[in-house]
């Protein structure tokens, strides 16, 4: 369904019944617009009330639906603050679909990489802001997805955005994947550009004379997904380049599948089938059969998934080789959780800066500076390239 909707929202998908479609999102998105350009200003006018907390927040969040990589800046954000004596709080929303929670995924993902760190899911930011500050004594808060969620005051906005399409085609929901209009990025301290090395240089220069226009004085980092290993089911892992010249079937269920596949191509495995679900996909066991008998049959060595959908699929019974659907011992043999399943792995990633880290680690310098002292090395935060 996900992707049919981008399919035609881009314009990829052509026809009468496409383009009617397309009448009618532009239709309900010209009464989102007024919604949201309202709202941005009665918070603009103050109309609308800010809480304020007793903490430095930094909100991590974007301008477009799906997957901008706001996940992995957030886990190299709490990184770089542990490393400088400082314990974060992330503060998050959650999702829901249906009856059943399913919100878990970029939690669940930020607490595999980030054991130590409190994590706070409450659609209700402030609610959350003030139970990190006064169940955990936290100073620093971290919003994730908080670039809209103007109701709490934040020290830091940072913007994610994925240079593979960085503006949503243009035209805001359900028109387009804007979430507000572009011009919105003016309320921004700094933009984050992901996923630098799928696009070309001359997009990226395009793209940052688009920014400039918009405000001049904002920090511009670029950055990319950097594939670090493959996590196997017994919790062992290979470096990334083991994928280099294998057989393997991927799938995932997040905002940009292309950028994951692409990735995997670019270290130099040969995909022989792919398949995509819907960003926080639940999974269910039917899917995972599904998966690993199209996998068998296009003969493929390993099955890969991205590390979000590893977290919502290891609850569940994973055949112990491909081909083993019927076999009632084998379910049984196969560990719950996937310990003992071997194959099916995960791809860590990690965001590597390539431009611009220097200015970011010195703009949440300047916003820790003054407020936190206790703790940190007495020579301010120290930059650290990753």
């Amino acid at each position: 369904m996900q992707q049919e909707y981008i399919k035609i929202v881009s314009g990829q998908k052509k026809g009468t019944c496409a383009a009617c479609i397309k009448i009618l999102l532009t239709i309900i998105s010209a009464g989102y617009i007024v919604i949201i350009n309202l709202r941005n200003f009665l918070y603009s006018r103050k109309l609308l009330k800010t809480h304020k907390v007793n903490a430095v927040v930094i909100s991590i969040g974007n301008i477009t639906t799906g997957g901008t990589g706001k996940t992995p800046l957030v886990i190299w954000l709490c990184d770089f603050l542990r490393e400088n004596n400082i314990e974060p709080a992330v503060l998050t929303r959650g999702y829901k679909t249906g009856k059943k929670e399913s919100g878990i995924d970029e939690p669940a993902v930020i607490l595999q990489n980030c054991p130590k760190i409190k994590v706070i899911v409450n659609p209700n930011r402030a609610t959350g802001a003030r139970l990190a500050i006064e169940k955990f004594g936290s100073k620093v808060l971290i919003l994730d997805d908080g670039f809209q969620h103007r109701r709490l005051a934040r020290d830091i906005d940072i913007v994610t955005i994925d240079a593979t399409e960085p503006f949503g085609f243009g035209k805001i929901l359900p028109a387009g994947l804007l979430r507000e209009p572009v011009s919105s990025l003016k309320r921004a301290d700094a933009v984050v550009l992901t996923r630098c090395n799928l696009t070309g240089q001359q997009k990226l220069e395009e793209i940052e004379t688009q920014l400039r226009k918009i405000k001049g004085n904002f920090i511009i980092a670029k950055t990319i997904h950097k594939p670090i290993s493959l996590v196997f089911g017994d919790g062992k892992e290979k470096p990334s380049e083991y994928l280099a010249g294998k057989r393997i079937f991927a799938f995932c269920g997040i905002g940009n599948p292309e950028s994951f596949f692409k990735t995997a191509e670019n270290i130099g495995a040969k995909i022989t089938g792919k398949e995509t679900f819907d960003d926080h996909h639940i999974y269910s066991q039917e899917d995972i059969e599904r998966i690993c008998k199209r996998a068998s049959d296009s003969k493929a060595e390993l099955i890969i998934t991205t590390e979000k959908d590893w977290t919502k699929i290891a609850c569940l019974n994973i055949p112990a080789s491909p081909t083993d659907f019927d076999s009632v011992s084998s379910r049984r043999a196969a560990h719950q959780g996937g310990k003992e399943n071997n194959k099916i792995v995960y791809m860590k990633i990690k965001i590597h800066f390539i431009e611009g880290v220097e200015e970011l680690t010195d703009l949440i310098e300047k916003a820790v500076e003054g407020k936190i002292s206790q703790g940190t090395n007495g020579h301010g935060l120290e930059a650290r390239v990753t």
